[in-house]
């Protein structure tokens, strides 16, 4: 694995730069593009992938201490 970047963007999923493995609960290997979007709000009907279902339903601005 190389350089990773995962970037938490407000009031939307998480975006993932870089080579990461997705195992599903059966420990089996999710097909991904390069670059992706995680989903955090479980509204997605592509999970892990967001499918942008959370526009106006979730509030999130994570900010590093």
């Amino acid at each position: 694995m190389g350089n990773v970047k995962i970037k938490v963007l407000d009031d939307g999923p998480f975006l993932v730069n870089g080579d990461v493995e997705i195992l599903d609960g059966t420990d089996k290997a999710i097909t991904k593009p390069e670059q992706y979007a995680l989903c955090r709000c479980g509204l997605s009907t592509n999970m892990p992938f967001c499918t942008g279902a959370h526009h106006g339903k979730l509030h999130s601005e994570v900010r590093a201490k």
